[in-house]
Order: C-alpha cells, then structure tokens, then sequence
C-alpha cells in the first residue's frame, strides 16, 4: 500500500477514472448490441440514426484515450459495412 499522500491521491484519482472509463466502454457495447439488433431486424432507418451517434461516441472515446484510435476506427468500419450488408 502507498504510504506518501501524494500517492494515496494518485490511486483515488485512477480510480475515479478507472470507473469513467468502464462508464463509457459499458455505453459503446451496449449501443453496439443495440445497433446489430436493428440491423438483423431489418429496421434501418432506426440503425441509420443510431450509427451517427455511435460513431461520435467512439470518436469522442478515442479522443479521450479510452480507447485506441485505431480501435474505434475498426468499429466504425465494421459498424457501417454491417449496415450497408443487407
């Protein structure tokens, strides 16, 4: 365990962001799970909407360095070849 103050603020900090991070990647699977719904149930228009504002979120999460930029331009590609598949 950490004895300097400095420290034991230092891990308050990285726990606070830990749970930030953990906020925003449960919200991008869950949209994710929401957006191959729409799609395999053929509502498109509904999955349309909702993919532009996946595809802000994951900028945004990799803007924050959440995640890896390349990773959310990995999703976004499968993402939008997903929609145009069917």
């Amino acid at each position: 365990m950490a004895i300097k103050h400095a420290a034991l603020k230092q891990l308050r900090k990285d726990r606070g962001r830990q749970q930030r991070n953990q906020m925003v990647r449960s919200e991008l699977k869950t949209l994710t799970k929401r957006f191959v719904t729409l799609v395999s149930a053929q509502r498109l228009d509904d999955a349309r909407a909702l993919i532009q504002s996946l595809t802000s979120k994951y900028d945004r999460a990799a803007s924050k360095g959440i995640i890896h930029r390349n990773t959310a331009a990995r999703y976004k590609s499968r993402l939008s070849r997903r929609l145009k598949k069917p």
